[in-house]
């Protein structure tokens, strides 16, 4: 076993398990460990999602990806997919399958019948946090992020270096928290507590290894020694989506009734407003905008003919988006094949999102989206300024 991939012994029989999620020797290590440490219960960082998805060779299926534009999901898988392509920027990459590792501890477990413990937090709640917990301009940094030069030299860090140097790991996860430090709560801390809970409920007096990326080691370990149950509320708040608020749920309203209700305040006053113009403006903005999103995305000609025509639409009615209706036509125009599926999850470069169909599909639908809200704003702070009578 590889002296650099770290454990951790919180009693003499809890262990865990340090890996890089894209490292051959991690995968080497998990199996020597359960070897040689001989647990009882081997839990993984996997919820059941990421545990089907792995043992049953699913990333992301054509189902799944309508899904995924029709529920307003893109941002969140593009933001994992670009997770998953910083390891490889930073020269993780050594030629295995993001979660290799658990899939190996899974696998040896099973076939050494032991129990497997899922102690990690839903995929899906956890994306969702940390996106509802970034600010706008951290939103918007994401997504221009996606227009960086993708030719820069890689970061190359060494792999054992990274496993025992738990200053670096330490200012890997600073980064991340000063780039979003909502978002790196969700990712980070909330899920160290939340794994370390978990590891308790799983817990008896047998022997349990738990394989863990080696980044919440020094967290989880914070959570455990000494152990306090986390409080039921707490445990309940980090395993849930966060409901909006009253500004959240008004603020999809908000621009269709400014706008109908300047066009009404000024009929009602007879005011001398060219109505015409006002539509003409309307439909332009939210046209142009949705249209340029989607051509930054690379749609197709008719995907981009789709947001400008869906956009001054859909920016009335907020149970509608105009990145649904083009991404849906790029889907079924350049309807990606089950090798870019499998692919696009798998931690390419940010520039392969655009060569990837699967990836350009989630693209069209995300940026089309901003642009369209982006003309409507636009639009409507013309109305209120007076500048548009």
């Amino acid at each position: 076993m590889s002296d650099s991939t770290p454990f951790i012994d919180i009693s003499p029989t809890l262990r865990l398990l340090g890996t890089a999620h894209v490292a051959t020797a991690s995968v080497e290590a998990v199996r020597e460990q359960i070897e040689s440490y001989q647990p009882k219960i081997v839990g993984v960082e996997l919820c059941q999602t990421r545990h089907d998805a792995l043992v049953e060779g699913r990333r992301l299926d054509k189902e799944g990806l309508r899904r995924v534009i029709k529920e307003g999901k893109a941002p969140m898988v593009l933001m994992q997919a670009m997770l998953s392509a910083e390891q490889r920027r930073m020269g993780l990459n050594e030629g295995q399958e993001p979660g290799a590792e658990l899939l190996a501890a899974v696998e040896t477990a099973k076939s050494a019948g032991l129990e497997v413990a899922l102690v990690d937090r839903d995929i899906q709640v956890t994306m969702r946090r940390a996106w509802k917990k970034m600010k706008w301009r951290e939103r918007f940094r994401l997504l221009f992020s996606l227009f960086a030069d993708d030719e820069e030299e890689e970061e190359i860090i060494d792999l054992d270096d990274l496993l025992s140097d738990s200053d670096l790991l330490s200012s890997m996860m600073e980064e991340l928290k000063e780039f979003s430090p909502g978002a790196g709560e969700a990712l980070i801390d909330e899920r160290d507590q939340y794994i370390a809970e978990k590891i308790m409920q799983s817990k008896t007096e047998e022997k349990m290894l738990v394989v863990v990326g080696a980044g919440h080691l020094k967290g989880i370990e914070r959570a455990l020694t000494p152990y306090s149950p986390l409080a039921e509320e707490r445990m309940e708040e980090i395993s849930t989506v966060p409901k909006k608020g009253v500004i959240g749920k008004t603020l999809p309203f908000a621009i269709p009734l400014i706008v109908m209700g300047l066009v009404g305040f000024a009929l009602y006053n007879n005011d001398d407003v060219d109505i015409v113009k006002m539509l003409t403006v309307w439909t332009l903005f939210n046209a142009v905008f949705a249209a340029i999103g989607c051509i930054l995305a690379r749609g197709h000609p008719l995907a981009i003919l789709t947001a400008a025509l869906a956009s001054p639409i859909t920016s009335l009615n907020p149970a509608l988006a105009a990145g649904w209706f083009a991404g849906y036509v790029q889907l079924r125009i350049s309807e990606p094949t089950a090798e870019d599926l499998q692919l696009f999850l798998k931690g390419t470069s940010i520039g392969g999102f655009w060569s990837n169909r699967a990836g350009r599909v989630l693209l069209v639908t995300a940026l089309t989206n901003l642009g369209s809200m982006l003309g409507a704003w636009f639009a409507a702070a013309g109305f209120i300024g007076g500048g548009i009578t």
